[in-house]
């Protein structure tokens, strides 16, 4: 990948690390949650209150849906940003929302606080491009044929712009599974962290489309390595405008996320374990 001239693995090592407030990407885990697409503001802000509640560091919310069919839900626009403004306001969680056309970026960044670039426009290099001036941090999903060099390229757009605040995000790829809405990369993970300085995230919900599969979809993600997590979460998923059947009540959200906590503390103690063998070795061989 000779053609990576920025978004390549830093010579001394360092990685980027985003921050949000008192978010550091790169550095915490950060989970992203919140539902496909905002369809009301009571429904928003409850998804919202119970998110946090359960322990999201972020909310999502699409106000612009780009979607298969042209007569589906396509999303409310700016009174749908407005109410993600409101969101953040009363909760104080950071918005990521989607941005699908080059004339919208300038205004969405007056209320996003993470543009996400959704799997359909990962090779749109000119809303690739205007991202990238508006200095704000880009969620780059992965194409959903996309290879690791595809994928890193695009992140080059955005870098070349002058804008390093970069998250790229697996959400599955094509392939003739059929079960699955999409088949998880999760190798990508720590392929992608050993070529790139950028953090990396998992979408489980768009990755599998299966909703018994994304619990543990996510507990493998945070195994490989993901820096962080974009789960799809609505307070009353039968009633969902778009993605129904891939979004997680918040008491399964809450499950999840109790999970993850005894997780990231079994992790941790087996690295301290692993540690403290190393220390050990190295003593006896001083001896």
């Amino acid at each position: 990948m000779k053609n990576l001239k920025l978004s390549n693995t830093k010579a001394e090592g360092d990685r980027t690390i985003i921050r949000i407030g008192e978010l550091q990407i790169g550095r915490d885990l950060v989970v992203i949650a919140g539902p496909c697409a905002v369809e009301s503001e009571d429904q928003l802000l409850r998804t919202a209150w119970a998110v946090k509640e359960a322990g999201a560091t972020m909310l999502r919310g699409g106000a612009f849906k780009p979607r298969t069919s042209p007569y589906a839900f396509q999303g409310l626009g700016l009174k749908g940003l407005k109410i993600l403004d409101k969101a953040r306001r009363e909760t104080g969680l950071p918005i990521v929302t989607e941005v699908i056309d080059t004339r919208d970026v300038s205004w969405v960044s007056e209320y996003a606080d993470v543009l996400q670039i959704g799997a359909r426009n990962t090779q749109n290099f000119s809303l690739l491009r205007e991202a990238g001036k508006s200095g704000k941090p880009v969620l780059l999903k992965r194409g959903m044929h996309g290879t690791l060099e595809e994928w890193l390229n695009c992140a080059e757009y955005i870098l070349a712009e002058g804008n390093g605040n970069i998250i790229l995000c697996e959400r599955g790829i094509r392939s003739f599974e059929t079960y699955t809405r999409n088949t998880l990369d999760l190798s990508i993970v720590p392929a992608a962290k050993s070529i790139s300085h950028l953090p990396v995230f998992v979408d489980p919900s768009h990755g599998t489309g299966v909703l018994e599969l994304i619990e543990p979809m996510s507990m493998a993600a945070i195994v490989a390595g993901a820096d962080g997590l974009e789960i799809e979460v609505h307070i009353d998923p039968p009633s969902a405008l778009s993605d129904k059947d891939q979004q997680l009540t918040p008491a399964a959200f809450a499950r999840l996320m109790r999970k993850i906590g005894i997780l990231r503390r079994t992790m941790d103690t087996l690295d301290d374990s692993v540690q403290a063998e190393n220390e050990v070795r190295g003593l006896l061989q001083c001896v």
